[in-house]
């Protein structure tokens, strides 16, 4: 015969249920201890305070006689004269009248003739240069030469000229300044010398080259087609010293 086990002594029966009772309580406990919170105590003293009445001095009032603003000006009296004047003034008014045309307004034909038209003349004024001029300017004792024979004679008495007035100035001899200065210059329709021009080194040797140019005499004009024409001509001037 097999020996029966008494239900109610089994153990293992509601082993489960006991296993799951434990495992809450284990969770319950480890979530408390993991919300558990200190807090750090303040130590506070409590000290008596002693206050000291304090003396209060009485300031006393100090009344100021400040003298009373002047009183305002009193205000200006403005007379008012109003004068009434007719208007005599007439306007007259102004009457627009129309300036439109029709077909039935003729226009008058005129004919103009040839000899009612006036022809007028206007001088030009010419400059043409030496070099491409058809009748060079005479200087005074080259008349009556050939065209390149009076131009020959032109350029070689120009420099005859400039040799015979030639001056050094002295300053700028002291100043030691030389050099070339170019002067241009104009044989006017007259045969007189104008618009004289030059550059160069220096003022004091411009000076002294246009005081030159300007003594040359009348000469007889050049010409272009046969009328007279300015004509322009260059003349270059040297100056310079030997060191003695």
């Amino acid at each position: 015969m097999k020996a029966k086990k008494n239900p109610k002594v089994e153990v293992g029966r509601n082993s489960s249920i006991y296993f799951a009772i434990g495992l809450n309580v284990m969770l319950f406990l480890s979530w408390q201890a993991l919300e558990y919170r200190t807090y750090d105590k303040d130590e506070i003293t409590i000290d008596l305070v002693e206050m000291e009445s304090e003396f209060e001095e009485e300031i006393p009032i100090v009344s100021i006689n400040t003298p009373p603003p002047p009183p305002p000006p009193p205000p200006a009296v403005v007379s008012e004269s109003v004068e009434i004047v007719d208007d005599e003034v007439e306007i007259e008014e102004t009457v627009i009248e129309s300036t439109e045309t029709d077909q039935n307004e003729a226009i008058e034909e005129r004919i103009i003739e040839v000899s009612d038209v006036q022809v007028e003349e206007v001088e030009e004024d010419v400059q043409v240069a030496f070099a491409i001029i058809e009748d060079v300017p005479v200087y005074p004792g080259c008349e009556g030469l050939s065209r390149q024979a009076t131009k020959d004679c032109f350029q070689k008495m120009v420099q005859k000229h400039v040799a015979n007035n030639f001056t050094y100035p002295q300053t700028a001899l002291d100043l030691g300044i030389q050099g070339r200065v170019s002067v241009i210059f104009v044989i006017d329709k007259t045969g007189h010398i104008t618009g004289i021009k030059s550059r160069g080194p220096d003022k004091l040797l411009q000076d002294e080259a246009e005081r030159i140019i300007g003594k040359l005499p009348q000469m007889k004009p050049g010409k272009q087609r046969g009328k007279p024409v300015k004509v322009a001509y260059a003349v270059p001037i040297f100056f310079k010293y030997e060191d003695g």
